[in-house]
């Protein structure tokens, strides 16, 4: 990479930030990417209550700091990532001294003295919170997912953990992310939850799109629709985990998956026209969307790799196994140049 190459964020520097998701390795192996490119960081999996809280007595900030001390040394937004989710949560929050499903008064006191201590230990350096992740349902009756926290605390955890994150940090934007956010029936449930918090005087700042997408689908009016939807809310936007998948979405069990395909000049092709696009709504909604996070920083470090295929290559990102710009790069830069 040369210094002649231009600069993701400095093309988008006043429209809205550019981000990547992180950790402590490719802090490492990707940081000319990072320190050139990225205007935001989010760790990936390192601000996670398995990481970063392993067992009751016990917090370890070593690696979710390495990423708190390179956004502040780059002058970085960082996003924090996340404070209550279903999954990656060890079972002993929920459990008591027996092993035997905890009181929700315990409960309560864990997830307050979570999020106390670890929003508190990046009180000013973390500028907003994923503080619920995915707890609207996708399908079926209801809006909520029958998740751990809920069976443990009911509907209104969601309401506490907002409440106890502002109280940790005054200061720091709070959102709800969520996946399939522009799916028309999964959206309407995720607004309901939206103005639920609104109506109770919740101090919810915005909504993360994780946004999650193949090369056909969904389709730009259908995100469009949606942003549309929460913008009218009045909450920020934030595009949280955004990559494209080379491969299509499959929506039901029996669905055959696609085998791995290479990455060649038609595909580079369709990638590029997809991120176009997407770049192009984002640009036309700048006005309330803030920050714009890919999930990853090159096709050599992705989650998408193994998903749901394990053995399977994905090329999701705007830079290569071997971090080079792709066509789809070039195609956002000059979106902002135009």
């Amino acid at each position: 990479m040369t210094g002649q190459q231009p600069s993701l964020q400095e093309a988008y520097a006043d429209r809205f930030r550019v981000g990547a998701a992180v950790s402590a390795t490719t802090l490492r192996t990707h940081a000319d990417l990072l320190k050139r490119h990225f205007s935001s960081v989010t760790p990936e999996n390192e601000m996670k209550w398995e990481r970063i809280h392993p067992a009751e007595a016990a917090y370890s900030f070593s690696a979710a700091d390495q990423i708190v001390l390179f956004a502040r040394d780059h002058g970085m937004f960082v996003r924090g990532h996340t404070l209550v989710w279903h999954n990656q949560t060890p079972a002993w929050v929920f459990q008591d001294d027996l092993g035997q499903p905890a009181p929700a008064k315990l409960v309560e006191a864990r997830l307050e003295a979570h999020i106390a201590e670890v929003v508190g230990h990046y009180r000013g350096a973390v500028g907003c919170w994923d503080v619920v992740n995915e707890a609207v349902i996708d399908q079926g009756e209801g809006w909520l997912r029958e998740s751990p926290w809920r069976k443990a605390l009911g509907d209104d955890y969601i309401e506490k953990a907002f409440r106890l994150a502002h109280q940790a940090d005054p200061d720091a934007l709070l959102f709800y992310n969520d996946y399939n956010e522009t799916q028309p029936a999964k959206r309407d449930r995720i607004l309901r939850l939206l103005e639920h918090l609104l109506d109770r005087g919740v101090p919810i700042h915005g909504v993360g799109l994780q946004m999650h997408v193949s090369l056909d689908d969904p389709d730009i009016e259908q995100m469009e629709a949606a942003i549309e939807r929460y913008r009218a809310l009045g909450l920020r936007l934030h595009v949280t985990e955004l990559d494209v998948s080379v491969y299509p979405w499959v929506h039901e069990p029996d669905q055959p998956q696609m085998p791995e395909r290479p990455y060649d000049d038609e595909l580079a092709e369709r990638l590029a026209a997809r991120y176009e696009a997407l770049f192009a709504l984002y640009l036309r909604h700048r006005d309330v969307l803030e920050n714009v996070t890919l999930w990853g920083v090159a096709d050599d470090a992705t989650w998408r790799d193994n998903f749901p295929v394990r053995g399977r290559k994905d090329w999701p990102l705007l830079f290569d196994v071997n971090h080079q710009p792709k066509e789809a790069f070039w195609r956002v830069l000059r979106l902002a140049q135009a």
